[in-house]
């Protein structure tokens, strides 16, 4: 591991200066950008950012390296045609239950499903009764059809309503998984019925649809040996207009989409490839490619020492691979800075446990190289970010990178960590480790004179127990934040709870010998983990804690979904002067 370690070391203490871009990060290029057009490229495909090429062929346990792969890329448009005329090989229609009512003569009276049967003679109405498609969500159809300009038809159940965020996300995954099957290389998608719909919800749906399709359409295949590619090249969207202002909105979907590519295949790679070491080269390189308005500033263990932060590289102690405090700064390129903001997340790149080591069913040990979702999020963000540039906005991307592993040089269930603003914790639990790291990146964040923080992180299992494996936890002492939040994952679709911050919990965390203990007992866990992140936050500063140990991960797919990036988008852009 020494070769690996050596090449970490130059880039940790630099910052993303133009003499060090052309020094370590020369064979980036910068993506494509196409107008009206979605690039699904991997970040880590040699047309995208190529990360970890110089580490990981050196030396890596197992000798693993991930795959350069080439992804394709499907090309969007926006028309205004009757899906009568347009000519490929799928026209996939979205449809409600409430669209697929018929008379009785079994006719739709949907004007766009009618259009359609009358077009092939019935045999639509006749499939569909036949194949009791209801429109539920969930639910899809793909027909060979003669009559039409496409060569199939697809309807696509969309459940109750067509205008929700997750319904048009949905509806792109399924055209892309329809595309998939039928083996298509271009594809038209139309909604039974838009009516109703502003021109602002018109413009957010075809930008949900075209995420939802590329993301679809990406498989993260570079540690497979063998991999299929998708030959879907184009994607006309009809009935949404055309024209600059959903050219931009499919733009947008482009850069939030490649940010979440990005954040699943940080999540995805193995601990192996992953260190903290690789991880703040990720995010040197992100700054690098976006140089004109992110910069960037990685803390090696020495400058972490001079920082006095005691209880992050208290975790740290037990791994032989060194941590790395990774700080991204986005300023944008001219006008003034109205509001400066902070993204802390989660970056442990492994977790043992420590000496409190996981054991037993549903520990999840083998999982745990999620234990930097928060991380991906913040640095998934910070991509997006770069590449839209909004105005008047400052943004400080912060993340603690280290392992929590076990040795002689570990941290001890009962030793006393000091974090940087001088507060003690008696270290009671070595597993809950995430929080003794933000406990430092949150307050070298608040030196950084921010206004407000949102931190990240996959910190308890309580909160999976709470909320299920599709719910983020919420925790804000600051009504106004939680409403911005709030509004902005209603635009990205992804689902927030907020949860109590319920201070006469905070009982549970004091200390006989120390300020605080770092756990509190299992009732309560998700509160008394945002209680004791609370304590390292200035009053002054308005902040918000979630908690994405069950989103981040699908249990289905076995792979990482990229959670929180869009939210994180959103709200910035809110914040932004845009």
């Amino acid at each position: 591991m020494a070769a690996i370690v050596a090449s970490i070391s130059l880039v940790a203490s630099s910052s993303c200066s133009s003499s060090c871009s052309s020094l370590f990060f020369s064979k980036l290029r910068s993506a494509p950008v196409l107008r009206r057009s979605l690039a699904v490229v991997s970040p880590w495909s040699s047309r995208g950012s190529r990360l970890m090429a110089h580490t990981v062929a050196k030396a890596t346990l197992g000798l693993t390296q991930p795959a350069s792969i080439e992804f394709p890329k499907v090309s969007f448009g926006a028309k205004d045609i009757d899906a009568l005329e347009w000519k490929g090989d799928v026209l996939a229609v979205g449809v409600t239950e409430k669209d697929m009512a018929k008379d009785e003569n079994c006719k739709f009276a949907n004007p766009i499903l009618k259009k359609l049967d009358a077009q092939l003679d019935g045999l639509l109405a006749e499939a569909t009764s036949e194949e009791d498609f209801q429109g539920k969500s969930g639910q899809s159809t793909v027909l060979r059809l003669p009559g039409l300009g496409s060569k199939r038809v697809g309807l696509i159940g969309l459940g109750q309503s067509a205008s929700t965020t997750a319904a048009s996300h949905g509806l792109g995954e399924a055209v892309a998984a329809a595309a998939k099957a039928a083996q298509a290389s271009n594809v038209a998608v139309v909604l039974a019925c838009n009516e109703g719909l502003s021109n602002e919800s018109k413009l957010n749906t075809a930008s949900a649809i075209a995420s939802g399709t590329v993301l679809g359409v990406y498989e993260d295949n570079r540690y497979k040996s063998e991999s299929k590619k998708s030959v879907l090249k184009s994607v006309d969207v009809l009935g949404f207009g055309a024209g600059p202002e959903i050219e931009k909105k499919l733009k947008y979907a482009e850069d939030v989409s490649s940010a979440i590519i990005f954040g699943r295949e940080l999540v995805n790679s193995p601990a192996n490839v992953l260190t903290p070491g690789v991880l703040a080269e990720e995010a040197s390189k992100v700054a690098a490619m976006y140089s004109d308005v992110l910069s960037a500033n990685i803390l090696n263990v020495e400058q972490c020492k001079e920082l006095k932060m005691g209880s992050y590289l208290g975790v740290a102690a037990a791994s032989a691979n060194p941590p790395h405090f990774i700080h991204l700064c986005y300023k944008p390129q001219s006008g003034p800075v109205k509001v400066k903001l902070g993204l802390v997340g989660k970056g442990l790149t492994f977790d043992s446990g420590g000496y409190n080591i996981k054991t037993g069913p549903g520990c999840s040990i083998e999982l745990m190289k999620f234990d930097m979702g928060g991380s991906a999020a913040v640095l998934g963000a910070a991509k997006a970010i770069g590449q839209i540039k909004p105005p008047g906005v400052e943004v400080h991307f912060i993340v603690a990178a280290c392992e929590n592993m076990i040795s002689g040089t570990g941290m001890r269930p009962g030793d006393i960590v000091t974090a940087s603003n001088g507060k003690t914790i008696e270290v009671n639990n070595t597993d809950a480790e995430g929080r003794l790291t933000l406990a430092d990146a949150l307050v070298y964040a608040c030196n950084q004179g921010v206004e407000k923080i949102v931190d990240l992180a996959t910190l308890t299992g309580a909160c999976v127990i709470a909320l299920g494996p599709s719910i983020a936890g919420v925790f804000t002492p600051n009504d106004e934040l939680a409403k911005e939040v709030l509004a902005a994952s209603e635009v990205s679709g992804e689902k927030f709870w907020r949860l109590p911050l319920e201070e006469s919990y905070w009982e549970s965390m004091k200390s006989g010998v120390a300020d605080m203990v770092n756990t509190g007992g299992r009732q309560g866990g998700a509160i008394t983990a945002a209680l004791f992140l609370k304590q390292f936050v200035d009053e002054k500063v308005q902040w918000m804690h979630i908690d994405l140990a069950g989103p981040v991960w699908n249990d289905k797919k076995r792979a990482a979904t990229g959670f929180g990036i869009s939210t994180l988008v959103e709200w910035v852009l809110k914040n932004s002067s845009a």
